[in-house]
This record gives structure tokens, sequence and C-alpha cells, in this order.
């Protein structure tokens, strides 16, 4: 006979916090933007448009614009599987986007360890330079946007 034990509370915390989308809210400014534009760029996609003129009026610069564009390109080219966004007005995250917000986030202030860390076991080593780079693009003309 088999006995079943019930998950730990440990257990239950983090299934409940899987289960949970995160919002778009904890992320910082730059991730936060950069979401927008992943969101904006999917939508184009689905409709055959190029997304650079709605994207530079939606973020106020050419230059950010093209940075989101090659961002978005390298994260499609390095990730396992379609990425998953949610709809554009929502306010709550895929777990993709989590993802993504967390690395740009990292990259957004220079820290490469939290940066590899959002992406250990998702992303095969040699793709994580090519995403640092275009998360560092993405953060410096943000920055001169300013």
């Amino acid at each position: 006979m088999s006995r079943h034990h019930p998950p730990s509370a440990t257990a239950q915390n983090i299934i409940a916090a899987l289960a949970t989308p995160p919002r778009v809210e904890r992320l910082g400014p730059v991730a936060g933007r950069f979401l927008h534009a992943l969101r904006l760029i999917a939508l184009h996609e689905r409709m055959g448009r190029d997304p650079v003129p709605e994207l530079a009026v939606r973020l106020g610069s050419v230059e950010v614009a093209a940075k989101a564009l090659i961002l978005a390109h390298a994260i499609a080219a390095s990730w396992p599987e379609n990425i998953n966004v949610s709809r554009f007005c929502c306010r709550l995250m895929s777990h993709d986007e989590a993802t993504i917000g967390a690395f740009v986030d990292a990259a957004a202030v220079g820290d490469r360890r939290d940066f590899e860390a959002a992406l250990t076991g998702l992303i095969r080593p040699e793709r994580m330079h090519r995403l640092w780079e275009g998360a560092l693009a993405l953060a410096a003309a943000e920055l001169r946007a300013l």
C-alpha cells in the first residue's frame, strides 16, 4: 500500500507562486518598456507589418526601437521554443516574459551574474553572449534617449 504525503508548506508556496503570473510592474523601466515593445513586435509580425515606425513613436526613439527589435530577434533565435507573450494590454507576464524581463533588468544594471542566473538551464551558454550584448545595447540606447 503506497502512502501519499501532502506537499510540504515550502512546496505548496512554490506551486502557488508558479500558478500566479507575475505583474509587469515588478520589472525595472528598461525591462518593462522592452516587454511592451516585444508584445508590439509580436502583434506586428502576426499582421505582417514592420513594427519599427510604431515602436519609434511609442518608445520615443528610433534607436531604442531598433535596439528593441534586434534584441527581440536575438531572443527568438536563442529561445528553445516559440516565445509566449501575453496580450498587449495585459499587465500579467507569461513565464517567458518574466524570464526575459529578469535578464534585461540584470543587464540594465550591468549584473552579469543575475543575467546568467535568469537564463541558466534555458539557453545554451554559447548563446548568452548575444543576448547580453543586445540587452546592454538596449539599455544604453534607453539612457541616451532620456
